[in-house]
């Protein structure tokens, strides 16, 4: 007699009909909570002058930053680059699209790394370094002033 009390208690007919309305409510929120987490970070991607070159020099679309100064940029840039100081990229994201690739390139290549590192902590991607314009120089790529 006691085995089937507990068995009809337990019974799904017997569970109400609210906690089972929880029950999908709760199963449902779950489900989109894993389909809408955020993808996996972008990870900046090391560039050499001949890779950007092979990569990027038919004209395919991309946002090419040189993060050194104005008057480093003056005194000589990639064509095709826009000048955004490294000191200034946090402050000036809004000039930064997201639909495409984004190469950046300062001197030597430190200030770039830190470039493409705020620029992925703000969530752009994909983000590549060519590093620094005395590699670009020294593999015989032309720079305009």
């Amino acid at each position: 007699m006691m085995i089937q009390s507990i068995h009809k208690e337990l019974h799904p007919s017997r569970i109400p009909i609210t906690s089972l309305m929880l029950l999908l409510i709760a199963s449902f929120t779950l489900a989109a909570c894993a389909t809408s987490a955020p993808s996996t970070p972008w990870v900046v991607e090391l560039l050499s002058p001949q890779g950007y070159e092979a990569q990027f020099g038919a004209d395919q679309q991309h946002l090419l930053i040189d993060v050194r100064t104005p008057e480093e940029f003056a005194s000589g840039h990639i064509e095709g680059a826009v000048n955004i100081p490294v000191e200034e990229l946090s402050q000036r994201l809004g000039e930064v699209t997201h639909e495409t690739p984004l190469v950046v390139y300062c001197r030597t290549g430190n200030r770039s790394a830190t470039a493409a590192q705020i620029l992925v902590n703000a969530g752009y991607g994909p983000v590549f370094n060519l590093g620094g314009i005395q590699s670009w120089i020294a593999a015989g790529y032309p720079v305009v002033d």
